[in-house]
């Protein structure tokens, strides 16, 4: 039986802000960081050249981008070019859910933390900004974490992936002030819904709000390009 690194992260990177902070964090943590990036058919692939920049940027081990047709699917004001992207705060979950993304992205994270024997997944899910989204709520990590154990080779051998979501609980405003402290550089991140082909923020979705919102309490300048 092969041992597994425990200086071997995968961390999905989709070029936002959650996510590079994330991976700002293993790195500071010392491990050797593989970054996921996964071109599901959203409304702009902006956010993949952001994620390539911010790979660059930190010097990660490996960067990859995988495909999956979830526009095929349609169901999501992301995926769905038919349905409008809210511009004001909605209750419940929103139409920007897009189903079982994370449940997805997170598959092909495990899956490729197996190959390469490492031991742990890192996510960016937050349930404070995002609470409307089923899959990042607290009980979401957990029940994929007992996925991981008993679906896969490496933990039914006792050698299992672990997931880690470190910003499950924190505010925009830490996340934000974390990522400085970390040498974030938050203007090579894009995290609007409906970017423009330039990678400018819309400013009025959900996303931009809750960004906009966070380096106001953050006390840091917002170095987002807005339309």
């Amino acid at each position: 039986m092969t041992t597994p690194s425990t200086h071997r992260a995968v961390v999905l990177l989709s070029g936002g802000l959650d996510s590079a902070t994330v991976l700002a964090m293993a790195l500071e943590a010392g491990y050797e960081c593989y970054a996921l990036s996964v071109h599901y058919g959203q409304r702009h692939s902006i956010e993949l050249e952001a994620a390539a920049r911010i790979a660059q940027h930190f010097g990660v081990r490996d960067h990859r981008v995988m495909g999956v047709d979830l526009a095929g699917i349609g169901g999501s004001a992301l995926t769905d070019s038919t349905i409008g992207v809210p511009e004001e705060p909605t209750a419940g979950i929103p139409l920007t859910y897009v189903p079982a993304r994370n449940t997805i992205m997170l598959s092909l994270g495990l899956a490729w933390a197996e190959v390469l024997e490492a031991q742990y997944v890192h996510i960016g899910v937050n349930a404070l900004d995002y609470s409307g989204y089923p899959d990042c709520r607290p009980e979401f990590v957990a029940a994929f974490q007992q996925l991981a154990d008993v679906g896969t080779k490496a933990g039914v051998e006792g050698r299992g992936v672990r997931l880690v979501a470190p910003l499950l609980h924190w505010s925009k405003a830490r996340i934000i002030r974390e990522g400085m402290r970390l040498g974030v550089d938050y203007s090579l991140t894009v995290s609007c819904y409906q970017a423009d082909p330039q990678g400018r923020a819309c400013g009025v979705c959900d996303s931009c709000r809750l960004r906009r919102e966070g380096f106001h309490a953050a006390g840091v300048p917002d170095s987002t390009r807005y339309v």
